[in-house]
């Protein structure tokens, strides 16, 4: 029997893609695509899928914010990353975020439905580069514990969503219309975690948020000044 799939892409042309070898194989049924963490979140609560295909750059919500909403509502919820980011602390926060696997957008369609296959079945995948690198520094001993991970660890999800949202560029009225907030309420978030995190600007805010994983240095360059 075919196993259920939601796709979360940003990017039509690549979720057609995806769906096409994914049904081609026999082995899954794409029962949904959405094209950000907030749909995926909402399709999850109505009818939740065996397997979430997950991006981890989308506009909003984005794949490791969306991922632990699925979770902390759907505890059992099996969620694979896609994604063409393969830094460290990228697949750190996905796997934190509750994730059961981590694949990079370069690997083959092999590699794809293996990981699929493996965690569908209970188990756990990482790209095989993604795992090399990761075992080494562990045997090395320098992959830290500490550092922003830990320091992001005490901020709420909305706290998180909105740090992210200003590294992308956004400014205070852009937050406030895409999450229905108040813009001085997103501003009082702005001095919250910039006291939480002890940096005094945006810029400081930015540098944290790209090396924690969760805005990349391409995004944060596009930042606009209010």
């Amino acid at each position: 029997m075919a196993v259920d799939v939601l796709l979360v892409e940003d990017h039509a042309i690549v979720r057609h893609g995806i769906r096409t070898l994914l049904e081609r194989s026999g082995d899954f049924r794409v029962v949904g695509e959405v094209d950000s963490g907030a749909d995926a979140v909402q399709f999850c609560r109505k009818s939740p899928p065996q397997l979430v295909l997950m991006d981890l750059a989308m506009p909003g919500l984005n794949g490791i914010e969306a991922t632990s909403e699925i979770i902390r509502h759907s505890p059992t919820a099996r969620v694979v990353f896609l994604s063409a980011y393969d830094d460290d602390q990228s697949v750190v926060n996905a796997i934190r975020s509750g994730a059961r696997g981590f694949v990079l957008k370069r690997a083959s369609l092999g590699d794809l439905l293996d990981a699929l296959r493996t965690v569908a079945k209970g188990g756990s995948y990482l790209s095989p580069q993604v795992s090399d690198r990761l075992l080494q520094r562990i045997q090395r001993g320098d992959l830290e514990s500490g550092g922003p991970p830990s320091t992001l660890d005490g901020l709420s999800p909305r706290e998180m969503q909105v740090m992210r949202m200003i590294a992308d560029g956004m400014t205070s009225k852009e937050i406030a219309q895409s999450l229905d907030l108040g813009v001085e309420t997103v501003r009082s978030y702005r001095k919250t975690l910039m006291k939480k995190l002890g940096v005094n600007n945006v810029a400081g805010l930015t540098q944290i948020a790209i090396s924690a994983g969760i805005t990349s240095p391409t995004a944060a360059e596009s930042r606009t000044k209010e």
